[in-house]
């Protein structure tokens, strides 16, 4: 039995599981390619997955998580804060972890050789971004709401506005990646990569409108809280 056949877990077992969407979901038809078709396998620690990575001071700078800036210009669409708390089980701050996103622009277009969409890229908008928390756990982010996009999973297929969070911790085999949502999007109820998720647990991948952290007349603000583990834990991608 190859590795291929199997999900490699070295030294990991979560508590949580009912949060989390299922290897295989059939109504998502990537994950019936992708997913394992044996149960997983636990390796112990070994040196590589206890050690680095190495994320010291200058490494992440300021301008990391602003994506609405770039190659001297302002990307188009409606500027957006998203901020939040990473915590872990017990509901203690988690410092100094790394937190990457992901996202289509404005028209809901990534900017990948794969991406097909007829919507125009925006030269201003590479829709990526790090930066790393603070002492609290908190982290936050300046960049465009993205758009909705057709992804042909099945007829008259569209996934709701997201951005994707990874969050990577003192270790290379701790990286845990998620999708936020924004509030009351009509797309819900047809996308079976949102409706993956047990039910219960959907609404800890959806953020809320926050008007504590809009800027006014710039930027409106969403709060996204990331709880890692235990019974209030977001909602993670295991495949």
């Amino acid at each position: 039995m190859t590795t291929a056949d199997r999900l490699v877990v070295p030294g990991y077992r979560r508590d949580d599981a009912d949060a989390h969407p299922p290897l295989r979901s059939p109504d998502y038809k990537s994950t019936m390619l992708r997913a394992p078709s044996q149960a997983p396998l636990l390796l112990p620690h070994t040196l590589t997955e206890v050690t680095g990575p190495l994320l010291g001071e200058g490494r992440v700078t300021a301008a990391d998580s602003d994506l609405t800036r770039h190659a001297g210009g302002e990307a188009q669409g409606q500027r957006i804060v998203v901020h939040g708390q990473v915590r872990d089980s017990d509901g203690r701050p988690v410092p100094d972890t790394l937190v990457e996103v992901w996202q289509a622009n404005a028209g809901g277009r990534y900017l990948h050789k794969w991406d097909q969409h007829d919507s125009p890229l925006d030269p201003h908008f590479t829709g990526v971004g790090r930066v790393l928390t603070d002492s609290l756990g908190r982290y936050r982010f300046v960049t465009i709401k993205p758009g909705a996009y057709p992804w042909r999973n099945h007829h008259n297929a569209w996934r709701p506005a997201h951005i994707h969070l990874s969050l990577f911790g003192r270790a290379f085999t701790q990286r845990l990646v998620t999708q936020m949502y924004f509030p009351d999007d009509p797309l819900f109820p047809y996308d079976p990569i949102y409706n993956s998720v047990p039910e219960a647990a959907r609404h800890r991948m959806v953020s809320r409108f926050d008007l504590s952290a809009t800027v006014e007349e710039w930027a409106l603000g969403f709060e996204f809280d990331i709880v890692l583990r235990g019974r209030e834990a977001t909602p993670m991608e295991e495949s």
